[in-house]
């Protein structure tokens, strides 16, 4: 895997990581973080799901996160819209055509987001652990997390990947997710606009969601999805999970058109 880079995109600098492949014709595969994630953070995941693909890869960090400039303006839950926008213009800067996108998580709901809203730019998404729906379990593990950043050493954790932004990057999160008005938020008429084949997978013991998701995604994307259920896996599948998610990764995108 190359170096971690940082490039202009709509006047903001992003960190970026290349994955290259000898087949410059290969699709590319775009790694999209979780909430609180980072390039870093999907550690060797995405260079040997690109290799046993036969892919190119690009991962990411969102604005605010790891090597990406600060978040610079209040969140609220238009942020998904807003980051599908941004990720138009990442594409288009890095030269990417149909894509492939990977997203967990938060990176997952902005993956959907982004097949709703530019529905003929995807090849497929692969959509690992998202939130499309308002359920108790999320907002309790939200809830969860807040206590644990407060009474444990999980902010020196996450200070590793984003330094002096991470007080920002997890309030961005947790704030937006506990404000006023969150209980109306949904994602059923995104989902609409997905025209894109999509694999959608989640854990079956993941604290910050149930299959309601799943059948959420399964239920409104047109494109055709299917769904998968991971026993003894929690939010994280491609970590805790990884050969399942890698072998279904590989098939998923085998059978793309």
């Amino acid at each position: 895997m190359t170096q971690t880079e940082r490039i202009d995109v709509r006047g903001t600098r992003i960190a970026v990581r290349r994955i290259p492949h000898a087949d410059r014709a290969a699709p590319t595969i775009v790694f999209l973080h979780e909430a609180l994630g980072s390039i870093a953070q999907w550690k060797s995941f995405p260079a040997e799901a690109c290799a046993r693909a036969g892919c190119r890869g690009l991962v990411y960090d969102r604005q605010g996160h790891g090597q990406s400039a600060p978040i610079t303006q209040p969140r609220t839950m238009s942020f998904y819209h807003d980051e599908a926008d941004a990720l138009l213009a990442l594409l288009e800067a890095e030269g990417i055509e149909r894509p492939v996108l990977f997203g967990h998580s938060d990176g997952a709901t902005i993956a959907l987001a982004f097949g709703g809203r530019h529905p003929s730019v995807p090849r497929g998404i692969i959509s690992e652990a998202a939130h499309v729906i308002i359920e108790q379990i999320t907002l309790d593990g939200i809830n969860s997390a807040a206590r644990a950043y407060a009474e444990t050493d999980l902010r020196g954790k996450l200070s590793r990947y984003h330094g002096d932004k991470t007080d920002a990057v997890f309030h961005a999160w947790a704030d937006t997710w506990r404000s006023e008005g969150v209980l109306d938020w949904e994602m059923r008429s995104d989902l609409r606009g997905v025209r894109c084949p999509v694999l959608a997978i989640q854990g079956a013991g993941d604290s910050y969601g149930s299959p309601a998701q799943l059948d959420a995604i399964a239920r409104e994307c047109p494109g055709g999805v299917a769904v998968m259920l991971i026993a003894d896996c929690g939010h994280v599948p491609h970590l805790e999970a990884r050969e399942t998610v890698l072998e279904a990764t590989v098939r998923f995108i085998a059978a793309l058109p």
